[in-house]
């Protein structure tokens, strides 16, 4: 596992001081006087950012509203996860041997904060404009498509997941009412899991409302797990 060539020919990059990446790839479970959450924390910054500059120039019509929904969409666990698959980041992290019982390297927490890591160690080592292109290509290759509409694809299938094996039930979705004219309609939906209302969310069609107020219901079922 000391051999990091490989997922530096995922990256595109090899790093000059290997303790930097020792230290992204170490999980706190490890036990040693050092472990990622100070490179994650910078790297969470770096990427927002990053993606933040690339959807601004890469949808130049969307307003401030549609960018941050698509961004959060990207710079999240899951999203993270995601790209920390691409590179089969799980190899290489130091976990504790519970955390290898429980199958860490799998977790999207450990992953994700691998991830992040791993980006700020690189952004700290070389700055803003080498990191750029490895996560674009990143991004890349791991959607087919960046945009409202399939980024968000998926909330509504996880969340379903979830209710079944929480709940024994499937989320209810109410639309509440719909605004402005025609040609610029916004419709309000609701959700309600077992009996219990679970916030409302606004889109530019029933089925992006659907999908963001999904969203909101996972983060809070996660929310109470911890």
């Amino acid at each position: 596992m000391s051999d990091y060539s490989q997922l530096e020919r995922c990256l595109g990059y090899q790093f000059k001081e290997k303790n930097l990446i020792i230290e992204a790839l170490t999980h706190k479970s490890f036990k040693k006087p050092y472990n990622n959450e100070r490179l994650e924390f910078l790297g969470d910054a770096v990427l927002n950012l990053i993606v933040g500059e690339y959807l601004y120039k890469k949808f130049p019509k969307s307003n401030e509203g549609e960018l941050s929904k698509i961004r959060a969409s990207l710079v999240n666990e899951t999203g993270f996860t995601k790209l920390a698959k691409e590179i089969n980041l799980g190899d290489y992290i130091y976990i504790s041997s519970a955390e290898e019982r429980n199958k860490g390297r799998t977790k999207a927490s450990i992953l994700s904060d691998a991830f992040e890591a791993i980006m700020g160690a690189i952004y700290l080592e070389s700055g803003l404009e080498v990191l750029k292109p490895i996560i674009l290509k990143l991004l890349e290759e791991s959607y087919d498509k960046i945009n409202l509409d399939v980024l968000f694809s998926d909330y509504k299938t996880a969340l379903q997941e979830i209710t079944q094996a929480k709940f024994a039930s499937i989320p209810e979705y109410r639309i509440e009412g719909s605004y402005g004219p025609d040609h610029k309609k916004e419709f309000e939906v609701s959700i309600w899991i077992d009996g219990q209302t679970y916030g409302t969310a606004k889109g530019k069609s029933k089925k992006l409302a659907q999908q963001a107020v999904a969203k909101i219901a996972i983060d809070i079922l996660k929310g109470e797990e911890k």
